[in-house]
């Protein structure tokens, strides 16, 4: 495997994300695979075995705000279409303009959505884990008060300042606390939190939340073969956001409902392969 450095700018900012290369070819083409929040890209070490089994090339990439500083300061940078324009960069980077396998978890799932509606020539399949569209997401968030409930602590987190000390406090004991309810070990939480203590480390995450906004829920239906993944305790994501996901695909759609919580690649990594093989 390759370790690759993607140049980005934000303005005058520029940066870098870091991401993981299958230096080998494969029969059936690359997935690139993207992570959410509070974790990084060793979210999916328990997936990609797997994947690699199935002959595929894999691409894994710390995003926006989680590659080690400098990373962008302002807020705006951190806009759904900028994240996009991420996953872009490190495909144009890693695969020759070859259409990939996009495999999603929570943050990560959003961005691969929008990526597959606004780039479905660089698409040939859809794996969202948790997540669904934002569409379906944004709609029951506005009107659903299950899902408002459920999303009360995005108000802290896009408060970036307020939810860094509050987060950091006592050795990060609430960002631990977003694993409560999962069957994740001490030592894997404790991988993802390690880096998120760093000075600085943790804005640029907590950046996407603050700069959520209508474009998130304007996101156009996908129009390539989707598996949509959900957890039947996921704290995060209520039953109509999972229920009306479907109506923002307009291609093959399979919904397959797990048990287990919202971290889905750590405690089923095999539904996550399973899926992939769906798609294949």
């Amino acid at each position: 495997m390759s370790v690759i450095s993607v140049e980005r700018r934000h303005g005058a900012e520029a940066f870098d994300l870091r991401a993981v290369v299958d230096d080998d070819a494969a029969a059936h083409g690359t997935a690139l695979l993207l992570h959410g929040f509070p974790q990084n890209a060793s979210l999916w070490d328990g997936v990609l075995p797997g994947v690699r089994e199935l002959g595929l090339r894999c691409v894994t990439v710390d995003q926006r705000g989680y590659s080690p500083l400098p990373q962008p300061t302002a807020i705006d940078a951190y806009r759904l279409d900028q994240l996009v324009a991420d996953a872009v960069a490190v495909l144009d980077a890693t695969t020759a303009g070859e259409a990939v396998l996009v495999v999603g978890h929570d943050w990560g799932a959003a961005v691969a959505w929008a990526l597959a509606a606004y780039h479905p020539q660089r698409v040939r399949g859809l794996v969202a884990a948790s997540v669904p569209h934002p569409g379906a997401f944004g709609a029951a968030l506005r009107s659903d008060a299950e899902q408002k409930e459920r999303s009360a602590y995005m108000r802290l987190l896009s408060d970036v300042e307020r939810a860094e000390r509050v987060l950091l406090d006592d050795d990060g004991r609430r960002l631990r606390a977003f694993f409560s309810g999962s069957t994740l070990s001490k030592d894997v939480v404790d991988g993802y939190v390690a880096p998120m203590l760093e000075p600085g480390r943790l804005r640029g995450p907590l950046a996407w939340y603050a700069a959520m906004d209508a474009q998130f829920a304007a996101v156009p239906p996908v129009r390539v073969p989707t598996v949509y993944l959900s957890a039947d305790h996921d704290l995060a994501v209520g039953r109509r956001a999972v229920e009306e996901c479907a109506e923002w695909v307009d291609a093959p759609y399979e919904h397959v409902a797990l048990p287990g919580s919202h971290w889905i690649p750590d405690e089923r990594p095999d539904a996550v392969v399973e899926a992939v093989r769906g798609l294949l």
